[in-house]
């Protein structure tokens, strides 16, 4: 289950996905050199806006493409001082391959809108975790305010 996964933020401090299992999660992979980097400002915007209601943007920072930075302390670093990220962010993980941090082992089993499961294809691939368990799975170029999403998270909000 989602919920019974390890998590370890970016400030090297353990946690559970069962933290944010009573909020509606969009789980992104990220990376600070990625063309879709800003990416980052509308995430957080929709952190602002949803958080206090029950939304979280969980960043899930990944070097398998080759764009992220080093280091826990460089990513943390240049996402507050460029974007302003307030949402939690874990520790760098992988995201496909066999040693794939356990959650993207179970996110990448949902398929997307055009029912193709499997390997994330790049960074800021998005998955939109609702409290019940249910997931949808949103590619790198949907935006992360896409209407889609945002409708997704508006109802599960009320």
């Amino acid at each position: 289950m989602l919920k019974d996964i390890d998590l370890t933020m970016l400030n090297g401090n353990p946690a559970k996905f069962a933290d944010f299992a009573d909020k509606v999660v969009l789980v992104v992979n990220v990376a600070s050199r990625c063309g879709l980097s800003p990416q980052y400002e509308t995430l957080e915007a929709m952190q602002k806006k949803y958080g206090e209601q029950g939304f979280t943007v969980l960043g899930m920072p990944s070097n398998q493409f080759l764009q992220e930075l080093k280091s826990s302390e460089d990513i943390a670093e240049y996402c507050s001082t460029t974007w302003g990220v307030s949402f939690p962010m874990t520790e760098k993980i992988k995201v496909n391959g066999k040693s794939r941090h356990p959650l993207y082992a179970e996110l990448t089993k949902t398929k997307d809108s055009s029912g193709k499961a499997g390997n994330v294809m790049w960074n800021f691939e998005k998955f939109l975790v609702l409290p019940n368990g249910e997931v949808s799975r949103f590619r790198p170029t949907t935006k992360p305010d896409d209407p889609e999403i945002i409708e997704k998270i508006e109802a599960a909000l009320k």
